[in-house]
């Protein structure tokens, strides 16, 4: 008979964070996004609603976008995982980060992030997405601020940039 403890003790669990190799001790069912915030210092996905409803939380998981408050920590084992912090290169901000401070679509930040993720994951998929398209790319965040026209003109503006370059 196994000892009960087993089930409620740290794991060790490995994966790549923004390109850089982690280790961390967390309960398996400890959520990805608590991981992220609390042990590696990662804030830029937010709580909003803790039920996988609002998309503030949205990370990339081996190129998949998921809400970091319903992963168990231990299904990230082994993944390559992208947060905001990791679309930056140095000092240069993604072209999606540009647009959406150029077009208004960052307002109060909670939702910014896993918009700008969202959009990147679309715009992985479809380059030139047409407007009907972002709008179901982004329809799994909600946004309290803008109305999203700001939002949906930013990845507009990104994806134009992309093909163009």
């Amino acid at each position: 008979m196994s000892d009960s403890r087993e089930s409620h003790s740290r794991a060790e669990i490995s994966f790549v964070v923004n390109g850089e190799s982690k280790t961390t001790r967390a309960y398996p069912m400890e959520r990805l996004l608590d991981v992220l915030r609390h042990q590696l210092q990662l804030t830029g996905a937010k709580e909003g609603c803790g039920e996988g409803e609002c998309g503030s939380c949205a990370v990339l998981m081996d190129g998949a976008l998921v809400n970091s408050c319903l992963v168990p920590v231990l299904q990230a084992q082994g993944s390559n995982i992208v947060t905001i912090e990791g679309l930056a290169t140095g000092e240069t901000l993604h072209a999606l980060q540009e647009a959406f401070l150029e077009c208004g679509g960052a307002q109060c930040g909670i939702c910014t992030p896993g918009m700008i993720l969202a959009a990147v994951h679309l715009l992985n998929r479809k380059p030139e997405p047409t407007v009907d398209e972002i709008r179901e790319g982004l329809s799994g965040n909600l946004c309290r601020c803008t109305g999203y026209s700001q939002i949906i003109e930013a990845v507009a503006d990104a994806a134009r940039r992309r093909t163009h370059a």
